[in-house]
Parts: structure tokens; sequence; C-alpha cells
């Protein structure tokens, strides 16, 4: 049996065991990135924006909600192996990957059924332009049979991850995502299939990652290995999963929630702003990638480095990734800026898609500086274990009062713009508590009694 590729981040030097650990993760996160996007600049290209609508418009959001809240949860999963790893404790963390396996299998199927369930009242709860319905409703319905393997994935790279594997989870998503391309111009512009084809394409390339990563779940993990007899659930595991990870689940289907809300108010400005909306949100991903990326680092980073009880490492750590992050987003947000134009002609050639596009971005992405302390402190919190009053912060900081401004502020001045300015004023605020309870919360005291 193959000799299991673990890293254990918890010794060496700093900066190189992030970089390491960071870049096939922030290469993996770009590629997953890729499977919306390629459908979006396809469909937008070769069908037209009505159908970009449909794409990246209600639909997407919708299922980013569904998808979102699950990762949230499995964070519980993630963090709980790679804090047991760090311990060394073989046995937890075999048992724990079972567990995990099992909650993806079980969640893959409630999403999927309320997905086929409510696509219909949610899309028209969502004031989806009467245009775009029918092909949101094909591609959302589609895409719902993507769910399970989608989650399959997700939790399977977050183990791999926890065990500080990040290179094998990039190898499958740049596997599914060249054939994504290649079954997009198959269905797309080969069979004419529009919107449908876009779905199916997208669909295949995430059972191919699903298979990939349960391969390497069963047959290459060696001690840790996934076996029938651990695919199930143990109540003092799940227990602390649950616990761990159901506030990260909450607060990720909030500001999906939230994003939903927003993209209800652009869909009531028409087809061209929810066209402009979801080619910017593509361009948008870019840097949410790679942030995500870096909070997926600073979690395992921590949860290792906490398990293995070296609180001062997790210190330095949090100080390199923060230098890190603040370039990375001053450099992107720059980058996008400058690049506005050419970079959404990509998704529409359409003159006036282009130019409320650009409004969009002027007034977001020079902000994105703003959101890295939200990103690598809640990272700390949830490497520890300490999930419940970060997951408050980030409710009524981000999603709460981002709510509260598009209900109390943009019926007073009803513009695109007004609805943009909800990003950044409520990123400042909810960074700011950040490093408040960061600074006061103790987050580095112990809550698993197994140590």
């Amino acid at each position: 049996m193959e000799q299991v590729q673990t890293n254990r981040i918890t010794e060496g030097v700093i900066w190189k065991q992030l970089f390491v650990f960071f870049f096939p993760i922030m290469l993996g996160t770009f590629f997953q990135q890729l499977y919306n996007t390629i459908d979006a600049i396809i469909v937008g290209q070769f069908v037209g924006k009505t159908a970009l609508s449909a794409v990246g418009g209600s639909a997407s959001s919708i299922l980013n909600m569904m998808t979102g809240f699950f990762v949230g949860v499995s964070t519980g999963a993630t963090v709980l192996i790679s804090q047991y790893f760090g311990a060394k404790k073989e046995k937890r963390v075999k048992e724990a990957v079972g567990g995990a396996v099992a909650m993806a299998l079980a969640g893959g199927i409630v999403l999927m059924i309320l997905c086929f369930s409510f696509a219909h009242i949610a899309l028209r709860a969502m004031d989806t332009p009467p245009e775009t319905m029918k092909e949101s409703l094909i591609f959302m319905k589609i895409s719902a049979f993507g769910l399970i393997p989608s989650l399959i994935y997700n939790m399977g790279a977050g183990i791999l991850r926890a065990m500080g594997d990040s290179k094998r989870p990039l190898i499958f998503l740049m596997t599914s995502c060249l054939l994504n391309i290649v079954l997009d111009f198959i269905f797309v512009v080969g069979l004419h299939k529009g919107v449908a084809g876009a779905a199916t394409a997208t669909v295949l390339a995430q059972c191919s990652s699903a298979v990939l990563v349960m391969y390497v779940l069963i047959f290459r993990l060696g001690a840790y290995g996934l076996t029938k007899s651990n695919l199930k659930f143990r109540r003092y595991l799940l227990l602390p999963m649950i616990a761990i990870g159901l506030p990260g689940g909450i607060q990720s289907m909030m500001y999906a929630f939230s994003n939903i809300v927003i993209q209800s108010d652009m869909n009531q400005f028409g087809t061209n702003t929810v066209a402009a909306w979801a080619a910017y949100a593509k361009i948008d991903g870019i840097y949410w990638m790679i942030t995500s990326a870096i909070g997926v680092a600073v979690t395992t980073f921590t949860g290792q480095n906490f398990g293995a009880g070296k609180i001062e490492r997790i210190k330095k750590g949090l100080k390199i990734c923060m230098v890190a992050a603040g370039a990375i987003s001053v450099f992107m947000g720059a980058l996008v800026v400058l690049f506005a134009k050419p970079l959404l002609f990509v998704f529409s050639s359409d003159a006036e898609v282009v130019s409320i596009g650009i409004r969009m971005i002027h007034i977001i992405s020079p902000m994105y500086f703003t959101y890295v302390c939200i990103e690598t402190l809640s990272g700390v919190c949830r490497g520890c274990g300490k999930v419940l009053i970060p997951t408050v912060i980030s409710m009524v900081g981000v999603c709460g009062l981002r709510i509260v401004w598009l209900i109390s502020v943009v019926p007073l001045h009803h513009t695109v713009e007004m609805i943009c300015y909800a990003y950044p004023l409520t990123w400042i605020i909810t960074s700011f508590a950040f490093i408040v309870y960061y600074k006061r919360g103790g987050i580095f005291l112990r809550t698993l009694k197994s140590y």
C-alpha cells in the first residue's frame, strides 16, 4: 500500500511550510472557480446574455447557498481531523474520516431533494426576470445532480488538506476542470444544448473529481484509509463535528442569503444588470479563491499546531498570513480596476452590460484589503475549535448589517452603486470586531477534553 502523503506543518520554517501548503490550495480553488466561470464565458459568448443571466444569476446564488452551508458544516470534521492528526491520534483520525464521508453522502442526498422540490419557488421568490426563468430552472435542476459528488469531493479534499496533503486535491480539480472545458465545448458549442449543456458538463466533471478523491481515501491513505466499517456516524465524533461546523455552516448560509437578497435587488434592474453582476461575480471570484485558500491554510495550520500545543507558532503564522493577504488584496484590487473593461468583455460584448459592470468594480474591488482580518482571524478561530462567537460576529457584521443596509438605505437611493456599497462598509465593521475578539477572546484555551 502507498505511503500516506501527509505533511505535519507543526515543524520547520513557518513561511515555507505555509507557502508549500497554501499554493496548491490556491490553485485548487482557482480550478474550482473555473467550473462556473467557464460555463459563464462559453454561455455568454455562444448563447447570449439571457443565458448568461440564467447561469450566473439567481440559480447560481441558490446553489452556492446550499453547498456553502454544507461546506461550512464540514469544517467541523476537517478541524477535528487536523487536531487529531497534529496530536498523532491515529485511531481517532481514521474514525473521523469515516464519519466525515458519511456526512457528505447524507448531506448531498438531502440537498439534492431540496433543490428539486423548491427550485421554482426559490427562483420566483428572488424576482428572477421572466425571460431567464425557464433557463434558470433548467440549470438549477440539472446542477442538483452534481450536489452529491460536489459534497463528496469537498469533504474528501478537506480531509486530505487536514493531514497536510494539498497537492492531490489540486490534481483532481485540474483534471475535472479540463474535462469540464472539453464537455462545455461539446455540449454547448458542438451540440447546441445551451444552459442545459453547460450544467451537464459541470455535473460530469464534478463526478470525476469525486471518484478520484474517493479512490485516494479508500486505497491510498494507509492506516487512515476509509473502510466500510468506518463509514458511519459515531456520537462522540459527530457531536463535536456539529458543534464546530454548524456555526460555520450557518455563517456560510447567511453570507449566501445576503448575496441572494442583493441578487434580488439586482434582478429589479433588468437583464443587463443581472448579466453584468453575473460577469463581475466571476471576476470577483478570482480574489475570493485566493483569500479562501489563505483561510483554509490558516485553519489547517492552526488546527495541527493547536493539537500539538504550539500556540506561539500559530501566532507567528497568523502574522505572516495577514501580511501576505494584505499585499495580495491590494494588488488584486488594483489589477481588477485597471483591467475592468477587457475582463468584462471576456463574458459579454454588450456595451451596456460592460458599462454597468465597470461601475460595480470601481466600488467593490479597491476595498478588498478590508476583508483580510475577517478571513485570517476567523481561520485561526476555526482551527482552535472556537466558532460560535466568530459566527455571531460574521452574521451580525457582514450579513445582518448588509441586509439592514439593503432594507433601509437602498430603497431611498435605489441605484446599483448603493447596493454595491453594502460590501466594503460591512467588511470594515466586521474586521474591527474580529480584531477585538482575537485580542480578548481567549481563543487558544483548549476545548477538546481528549487532549
